[in-house]
């Protein structure tokens, strides 16, 4: 008797031990979001696998794989919006509509980087941007976005025009057909989408006197259930501790500091624009969570 019981709890114990394995296995699953040549969330991804392997004492083993189907935005919320969707995981520009919807890990992967922009523009209307001095300048020139984008609504609110296209890759070709007049990028994201492209669009330059600031913090969002709470809880405790022993630092450094130099920042001139969709929960108190490109620092 005494041994059938000691079986049965030795069993009992090595079902448990197993369970908690399993629960510890997390598997990341994020989207492929365009064909070849959209390089535009390496580093997003580079730094959620090293915040994930920060706690693997903790949170225990985890498996990160790309889905194989690209996807468009639209596709992308919809799929993390469904239980059980392909995906578990997605990198955006914060909005309302996507804090309300999933769980926000409220730490900017990019140091907030996303918010310094330059502009993509036809090389024959750089004499026409040269003459822009203030919002109100810019205010007759038409902006290209992306449909539903973050900053879509915060260039409507400061009384910019803008024109928005169904996708990613298109935007690049109606800019260069002239359905708008400039494309808002990220400091990071312009020049290396420049390169990209450059022998389809040869008539596209980065505008060289202007700089848009915008608040526009980048998060990491899971799904609002059980596995994407555990997710956010193990995402930001290693972004927390990637920020303390300066790992994100180092990875921000080895993405993005040679191109913030090459935009040459410091000789342009800046058009402040608010952003009315930033929520009260934006840790903009952190100092430690931001990057500015005009000091460095």
């Amino acid at each position: 008797m005494e041994l059938n019981k000691a079986l049965r709890a030795g069993a009992l114990l090595l079902a448990l031990c197993m369970g908690a394995a399993a629960r510890g296995a997390d598997q990341i699953i994020y989207p492929l979001t365009g064909g070849g040549g959209d390089s535009r969330y390496d580093y997003d991804w580079d730094v959620l696998r090293t915040a994930l392997h920060k706690t693997d004492a903790r949170f225990g083993a985890f498996s990160m794989r790309q889905y194989d189907i690209p996807m468009s935005p639209q596709r992308v919320s919809q799929e993390l919006r469904t239980p059980g969707g392909h995906i578990n995981i997605l990198v955006r520009a914060t909005d309302p509509g996507l804090e309300k919807d999933f769980l926000p890990i409220r730490l900017p992967a990019d140091r907030g980087l996303l918010s310094y922009r330059v502009l993509l523009v036809r090389t024959d209307q750089l004499p026409r941007f040269a003459k822009v001095r203030t919002l109100q300048d810019l205010r007759s020139l038409r902006a290209g976005l992306g449909m539903d984008w973050a900053d879509v609504p915060i260039l409507r609110a400061a009384g910019l025009p803008v024109v928005e296209g169904r996708t990613y890759d298109g935007l690049f070709a109606m800019l260069d057909a002239g359905r708008f007049d400039y494309f808002s990028r990220g400091v990071d994201e312009a020049f290396r989408e420049l390169g990209e492209r450059r022998a389809r669009h040869p008539q596209l330059a980065i505008e060289p006197t202007l700089l848009l600031r915008y608040p526009l913090p980048v998060y990491f969002f899971v799904r609002r259930d059980a596995e994407g709470e555990r997710l956010a809880r193990r995402i930001e405790a290693g972004l927390e501790l990637m920020i303390k022993d300066g790992s994100l630092d180092a990875l921000f450094e080895h993405y993005k500091l040679g191109v913030i130099r090459q935009a040459n920042l410091k000789q342009r001139r800046v058009i402040e624009i608010p952003n009315p969709e930033l929520s009260p929960q934006t840790p903009l108190t952190r100092k430690e969570l931001w990057y500015n490109p005009l000091t460095g620092k």
